[in-house]
């Protein structure tokens, strides 16, 4: 590699960190950069609609290999209705003040999730924390605000994309999830994201991918690589919280999220 080539990536390096970092005047077109992601599975072909999408994932069309006989989300089945909004709220009517674990003695309000029902780009997290009890609403946090400013680096806003977690209350002291807490509540996120039917599910730390993948690896070994469930794309990565302790981290998830978005810019 000749030196200005390397000099070039290594500003395009910089810019990219400095617009994760919340940076506005210094625009950086996305580029894919780096590994390419490996080709994925059959998907529905572009400019499907949201409707189709969905129906298809949920009939499980697309075959799967051992990810989708591990993960439950393979086998999850949205509430019947005229769209995924109307799921979802039927989801959330099911959830109602629930008191099925014992998240529930401690908790403020049940965080169900929030976003665009027809979203391509769907983040899971592992449950919310104490901003997020107050307000009913999940990553509203410092954490939360580290994401708002992932997804507008992609190119996109909040309303955009679907956030939810794998719990709906919050663990206390922001403990991590107990296995018997995720067995009870999990389901309910695997009904969110088969209403809603997205390309790709970003999973924001070790529990939740555990959980939707199904599977007892870490974080740090499945990060970077996407994994198929029934055709949606699922990319582990680290959660925003991390990235507050671990600054340099964010490097890595930027890479993750170039992969994510050369992924949904196929499918347009």
């Amino acid at each position: 590699m000749s030196r200005a080539a390397g000099s070039i990536g290594a500003l395009r390096a910089r810019l990219e960190w400095l617009r994760l970092l919340g940076v506005e005047d210094l625009p950086v077109r996305p580029e894919t950069g780096g590994a390419v992601a490996p080709e994925p599975r059959p998907v529905p072909r572009p400019g499907v609609s949201p409707e189709e999408r969905r129906g298809a994932v949920q009939a499980g069309l697309f075959g799967g290999a051992e990810e989708v006989e591990a993960s439950p989300l393979a086998q999850a089945r949205a509430p019947e209705a005229p769209d995924a909004a109307a799921a979802l709220r039927l989801i959330r009517v099911d959830i109602g003040e629930c008191t099925r674990c014992g998240l529930c003695g401690n908790r403020t309000n049940v965080v169900f999730g929030v976003g665009d029902p027809n979203a391509r780009l769907v983040f899971v997290g592992e449950g919310p924390g104490a901003d997020e009890d107050r307000k009913g609403e999940p990553f509203v946090g410092r954490a939360g605000q580290l994401l708002t400013k992932i997804i507008e680096s992609m190119g996109m806003e909040r309303k955009d994309v679907y956030i939810a977690n794998v719990v709906k209350c919050r663990p206390p002291e922001n403990r991590t999830p107990l296995p018997d807490e995720i067995a009870t509540c999990s389901p309910f996120l695997f009904q969110q994201l088969a209403a809603i039917g997205p390309r790709v599910i970003v999973c924001l730390g070790t529990p939740a991918t555990q959980t939707v993948l199904g599977t007892r690896d870490t974080i740090t070994r499945l990060r970077g690589t996407f994994h198929d469930i029934g055709g949606i794309r699922v990319m582990p990565t680290f959660h925003p919280a991390y990235l507050l302790r671990n600054p340099a981290a964010k490097r890595e998830v930027w890479d993750d999220m170039k992969k994510v978005m050369a992924e949904l810019k196929k499918a347009e």
